[in-house]
């Protein structure tokens, strides 16, 4: 019987150099794996594999050396251990994150929670060609949101609560854009210095910040055999529904406009960003 090679691949099991062998990945989200899936990923390892993974660039796991007629047997022990493998063919790929606010003490936003509903609305959704979302949750960007064909950025807007201060200066001494100052007792930002990243909020002992949480979006980046950092279209989203709809915009774009086999910067570039623009701001400014 033939072998579905290009299926295969889709379904996440990769051809090796050697005949009839796979580097198989499994399906992570956010870079979020439970330890009882760590510790079947390593026993499926040593039973269909070599007895070791690869860690992936974008916090994915490969179980590579798994044999042709292994596959079956092998998708079924995968099951058994709530994984599953991921879509490695033309479409949205896993949604990576940083551990966000839930962990970090720089995040300005829950980077996992949004990771999983992202993935739930996209993953392995067919497209012309791979389409990948980083999710990082704050300007230290330790996700790089602008290599990705969507990036998200956490980002915090915020307003003095003069009652709250305690003129202590913290504020002022962390931020590196030099975008705020205490002077005369008061608070003075330059928000066209302003990047949102929270550094402000965060360094502040009595919190003394209406906080707004998030969003800051790029498209169209790329970092493979062509480097090209994302752009940043629109102005900073604050509801979660509106981010959704701007990624579903996108991601609709993309689908109707690429051409098989182009990466979504390069569609953008064939048929103007200044369509994809007008487009955004349409679905910005109704959500």
């Amino acid at each position: 019987m033939a072998v579905n090679y290009k299926l295969l691949k889709q379904t996440g099991f990769m051809q090796q150099k050697q005949k009839n062998h796979f580097s198989v990945r499994i399906h992570i989200t956010g870079g979020y794996v439970t330890a009882n899936q760590l510790a079947k990923i390593a026993e499926i390892a040593d039973k269909f594999g070599n007895g070791y993974v690869h860690l992936t660039s974008r916090q994915s796991i490969e179980i590579p050396f798994v044999k042709l007629e292994q596959i079956e047997a092998f998708k079924q022990a995968l099951a058994d251990g709530n994984l599953e493998t991921s879509n490695c063919g033309a479409g949205v790929r896993t949604v990576t994150a940083c551990q966000g606010n839930a962990i970090c003490a720089s995040g300005c936003i829950d980077t996992y929670e949004l990771a999983k509903e992202l993935d739930a609305r996209y993953a392995s959704r067919i497209l012309p060609h791979k389409f990948k979302i980083g999710v990082t949750g704050c300007q230290n960007n330790c996700l790089k949101a602008e290599e990705n064909d969507l990036g998200i950025k956490g980002a915090m807007q915020l307003k003095w609560l003069e009652s709250k201060c305690i003129h202590c200066g913290l504020c002022e001494k962390k931020c590196r854009h030099k975008a705020l100052k205490l002077q005369d007792n008061k608070i003075i930002i330059n928000k066209n210095l302003c990047t949102l990243c929270g550094k402000c909020y965060h360094a502040c002992p009595v919190k003394c910040w209406d906080v707004q949480q998030g969003y800051i979006i790029t498209f169209g980046g790329l970092f493979g055999n062509t480097i090209s950092k994302g752009e940043t279209i629109l102005p900073f989203i604050a509801e979660k529904q509106k981010l959704i709809k701007i990624c579903d915009v996108a991601i609709k774009f993309f689908e109707q406009h690429a051409n098989s086999g182009e990466r979504f910067k390069f569609t953008l570039d064939r048929t103007g960003w200044q369509k994809f623009k007008m487009i955004l701001q349409n679905a910005y400014e109704q959500a």
